[in-house]
């Protein structure tokens, strides 16, 4: 999740003829790997050729000046030992990971990608979130986008995959891909990420059990759908705000605004976010959020705060409340959340604790926990851009220590279901039907497992299912940002 403090998507630096990005968030296995990004100022350097060893050095230089972490960076790694330079930068890191500060965080990818995808959610494939059950051996549409080839082939929310081929004479079970190769065959049966890619898929739903097959095509993520992304729900003669934000990119901005400015013009001041599988994204999408959240806050109370280690102390910063004309005046905010929920979209929900305290409860699942951001330096000639972790996040009362997740800060929280039997935004759906009952002062019945008891002590704390989200060994863009996307 980036914060860009001089409010520009990319700003040109030199270091090795590099750009600073401004973008992040993202998952890997679950959610929360993919960058906050931010804009410190570069400290040049000689710009060198694409070979191994020139781009493992431009690696290892970006780490030793901005890796938030300097005492926890491996001091004897011989770069020559490593094929590729991800294989060199995660040993490098390798002792901040084992202590848990950064899960693969740290990480080279392509400029070019990375750029068409938080400018407007470019992306290649089928179009939709996969989850995979372990214990039923299923695969299940968690999401599917609506200008993406999956849906015109009628495939949604809660459809299984029940097996898949390159056509229907070599169709294999999920269960048969597992037991021959783990999840990992799931991914490489799908194929990979290329327009023009088909496959067979077996597929079952509330029509039945069918053959589809699904050409894989470029496509533009709505980061609000148009079906379900921002809806009053209407319940027990009162109304609450339902925004579904997918993930945080520019195009979302003017979406938020729409949205909000609905909600200023109906009264709502009770609102459920569904940030269940949203990976993160951009720091300045995540402010303008709290900005909109933030109609009976004041210029000089803080949203969210970024500090880098003491030898960058220059490039920390504070966002502070900004209101703008759609902004609400929230009594009470149910955030939806699981396991893929990490980045940007953490920082809006700890951003907003503080201010509410307890008129305010995560639903769902524990969140990923990432409150650290990466800045984006690249290597233009070789399409390289490093995305290295340089600044911690924290909200206005200095909180920000929650590599655990969220669940443990947020005293009510409540646990439930991702019931794919219903669509998202349906109050129906386990997790915004829980959500209403905490709006509607309702209570609810379980915490979160795995959270502190605080307020919740007397409820109990029992295991809710959460689907697992499918990511591939090596994620694209996109993927890291929409944990589970194919």
């Amino acid at each position: 999740m980036p914060l860009n403090r001089y409010r520009q998507s990319v700003a040109a630096v030199s270091l090795a003829a590099l750009m600073l990005a401004s973008c992040g968030g993202g998952g890997n296995g679950g959610g929360g790997s993919g960058p906050i990004g931010t804009a410190p100022t570069p400290t040049p350097t000689p710009t060198a050729n694409c070979s191994l060893s020139a781009r493992q050095s431009f690696a290892k230089a970006v780490i030793d000046e901005w890796y938030l972490f300097p005492g926890d960076v491996a001091s004897s790694v011989n770069p020559a030992s490593y094929a590729n330079v991800q294989a060199y930068i995660d040993a490098l890191v390798a002792p901040a990971r084992a202590l848990g500060k950064d899960r693969y965080f740290t990480y080279i990818t392509s400029i070019a990608e990375e750029n068409a995808y938080y400018a407007s959610g470019s992306s290649a494939g089928f179009g939709v979130r996969l989850s995979y059950d372990a214990g039923t051996q299923q695969v299940v549409i968690a999401e599917a986008y609506e200008n993406a080839p999956a849906f015109a082939a009628g495939v949604d929310r809660g459809t299984r995959i029940l097996a898949i081929g390159t056509s229907s004479s070599n169709l294999r079970t999920i269960a048969n891909i597992v037991a021959a190769e783990g999840t990992a065959g799931i991914t490489a049966a799908l194929g990979p990420s290329d327009p023009g890619v088909a496959r067979v898929l077996r597929i079952s739903d509330a029509s039945g059990t069918r053959d589809v097959t699904v050409t894989k095509a470029n496509y533009s993520l709505d980061p609000v759908s148009d079906r379900y992304g921002a809806k009053i729900i209407s319940d027990g003669g009162r109304n609450y705000g339902y925004l579904n934000l997918r993930t945080f990119i520019t195009s979302a901005n003017a979406q938020l605004r729409t949205a909000f400015a609905d909600f200023r013009a109906q009264g709502v001041t009770d609102v459920i976010i569904d940030f269940r599988y949203n990976g993160g994204g951009l720091v300045s999408t995540a402010e303008l959020m709290g900005d909109l959240l933030g109609r009976n806050r004041t210029s000089s109370e803080i949203f969210s705060q970024t500090v880098f280690r003491s030898s960058k102390s220059a490039e920390n910063d504070r966002h502070f409340f900004t209101v703008q004309p759609e902004s609400i005046a929230p009594t009470r905010i149910a955030f939806i959340g699981t396991g893929s929920t990490a980045s940007a979209s953490e920082l809006v929900i700890n951003g907003m604790l503080p201010w509410l305290g307890t008129n305010m409860t995560l639903v769902g699942a524990n969140t990923y926990g990432k409150p650290v951001g990466q800045i984006a330096l690249d290597k233009a000639e070789c399409d390289d851009r490093m995305r290295v972790v340089a600044f911690a996040t924290a909200n206005g009362a200095g909180q920000g220590d929650y590599y655990d997740g969220l669940a443990p800060k947020i005293a009510n929280n409540c646990a439930a279901a991702d019931d794919m039997s219903f669509p998202l935004g349906d109050p129906r759906e386990a997790s915004v039907s829980t959500a209403i009952d905490f709006l509607a002062g309702r209570g609810c019945a379980a915490q979160i497992a795995g959270a502190e008891a605080g307020a919740a002590s007397a409820r109990s704390a029992t295991p809710v299912s959460q689907p697992e989200m499918l990511v591939p060994e090596k994620p694209s863009v996109a993927q890291r940002e929409l944990p589970g996307l194919f």
